[in-house]
């Protein structure tokens, strides 16, 4: 990597910068495998997914698959990078049981995606992250050590799945940097649909590169944790690595570059390997490959296609709807949470009533891990309806909380349905007597009862006690088995009692 002219804040921990560089393999949502016709889904019983090309056997060639490439261009557009015209594909040489060939088809000199950058706020301070480029890889096997004794097996299905490797420069100054880098990186492949992000499978893999110098000093020598799988054990491993590399620096020893692995059972990284430079693998073009070229009107045609990416949409939801920069940001974290919040707005008007109650109650049933936003029992029009009752004050906040918990529960939303869905939170409404008392003779009846039961609360309100208005309130809603306007009472509290 190059040296770092990020224009990031520095902290410094006891005394150190920390310097991070993130490599994130990005695994590509093709059906079929980069140089092959081999199924890329995943789960399959090992082995039964790894055609003749992926096992390298005698006279097998490598035919590249246009869908990979494709999604290439959509990301390299999305990050404002230069997608080159002519890429070349090289062999990156190394031994490894799950690596059929004995090398890895990847890109090295000439890669396919270059430059660009990734913008994020952590906190109020906005952050950006300039990338060195993104390259075409295939991936290799796995190998298996848990359901063997003394001996391993190897699963070739992976071998030859689609990978982009994004590659950054060491902009990267702190664990929770280097959390909200991945996060935002994250967004953009799945809200581009060219990755399902899915971290567990091994969708969305993060290398990082740490190392940490006096403030003013060269670059120290980095160590790469390998195979981070989840944005909590990443922060983790990078904190516990910051903290060991400045107690081998201060006890008087030289850090070692080297490949390390993280325990999430110990919370500690250990070394693997030590670090392979670039001359190690003995990259060389390879022969049956021709240079991938791609043509410009390839180019304007996926950009013009594109989605309308997060950052953009954000500032759309600003100025269309005013909504405050805060909001438009937490909506745009996922696709699947813009779409809802867009369709409830069209549907209710309400943009900010519409973002409150998705970033309140839905995101807090999706907090608990009950479901995601693609998966919501409560349609975006029984949502835009039950906000619509709120603000014609046919029912009170609390009793919105209600019909929405009960929605939730039943799980009825028809989808294709909007006219339907919306009359199920009216039915509900009746069903559970949540309408508000809007009758305002009835409600006076109840207050006047209400005073002249409580002259004491009255006589300190009168003196000049404005808590002992809270004293009224509580009676009259309770008469009104909570079916009260609270606004309209306390309107015509004020009004009776002068």
């Amino acid at each position: 990597m190059g040296s770092s002219v990020s224009n990031n804040t520095s902290p410094l921990v006891h005394g150190y910068e920390v310097v991070i560089g993130f490599e994130t393999h990005a695994q590509l949502s093709t059906q079929s495998k980069i140089f092959s016709r081999a199924s890329t889904a995943f789960g399959a019983e090992p082995n039964t997914q790894a055609c003749a090309v992926d096992l390298a056997l005698p006279g097998t060639l490598p035919v590249m698959n246009k869908g990979a490439v494709e999604r290439a261009i959509q990301l390299g557009l999305a990050l404002g990078s230069h997608v080159a015209e002519r890429s070349i594909f090289a062999r990156k040489n190394y031994f490894y049981p799950d690596l059929p060939k004995g090398y890895q088809i990847s890109q090295f000199e000439i890669p396919v995606v270059q430059g660009g950058e990734v913008s994020f706020f952590l906190g109020d301070e906005k952050k950006t992250v300039r990338l060195v480029r993104a390259h075409l890889e295939e991936d290799a096997g796995k190998s298996l050590h848990e359901d063997f004794i003394g001996q391993s097996g190897i699963d070739l299905n992976r071998a030859g799945t689609p990978l982009l490797e994004i590659v950054t420069e060491p902009d990267i100054r702190s664990s929770a940097e280097a959390v909200a880098y991945a996060k935002e990186l994250h967004k953009i492949v799945t809200w581009i649909g060219i990755c399902d992000g899915n971290m567990q499978e091994g969708s969305f893999r993060c290398d990082a590169n740490v190392s940490v110098r006096k403030p003013g000093a060269p670059l120290g020598t980095r160590r790469e944790i390998k195979n981070l799988n989840s944005f909590k054990f990443m922060q983790q491993a990078i904190d516990y690595e910051v903290r060991w590399q400045i107690e081998q620096i201060e006890d008087g020893h030289a850090i070692q570059q080297a490949t390390v692995l993280f325990n999430p059972d110990t919370g500690e990284t250990r070394a693997m390997r030590t670090k392979e430079d670039a001359a190690d693998y003995r990259y060389f073009p390879d022969p049956d490959l021709p240079p991938l070229v791609i043509g410009r009107d390839w180019v304007e045609r996926v950009r013009s296609e594109l989605a309308e990416l997060p950052r953009v949409m954000a500032d759309r939801f600003v100025t269309q709807y005013g909504l405050p920069e805060y909001d438009a940001t937490q909506l745009t974290q996922s696709k699947a949470m813009a779409t809802y919040f867009e369709a409830t707005t069209k549907a209710c008007g309400q943009a900010k009533l519409a973002s409150n109650w998705i970033m309140g109650e839905v995101s807090r049933r999706l907090n608990s891990g009950e479901t995601s936003f693609d998966a919501l029992p409560v349609s975006a029009a029984q949502l835009a309806a039950l906000i619509g009752r709120i603000s014609d004050n046919t029912i009170s906040n609390n009793a919105a909380r209600q019909v929405f918990d009960a929605l939730w529960a039943e799980g009825g939303a028809t989808v294709d349905d909007a006219t339907a869905d919306a009359a199920r939170v009216d039915t509900l409404i009746e069903a559970m007597g949540l309408k508000q008392m809007n009758d305002t003779g009835e409600l006076e009846k109840i207050i006047d009862e209400v005073l002249a039961a409580n002259p004491k609360n009255v006589e300190e309100f009168k003196a000049g006690n404005a808590k002992a208005l809270n004293g009224l309130v509580g009676p009259i809603m309770k008469a009104s088995k909570g079916k009260a306007n609270p606004a309209q009472v306390n309107a015509l509290l004020m009004k009776k009692l002068g």
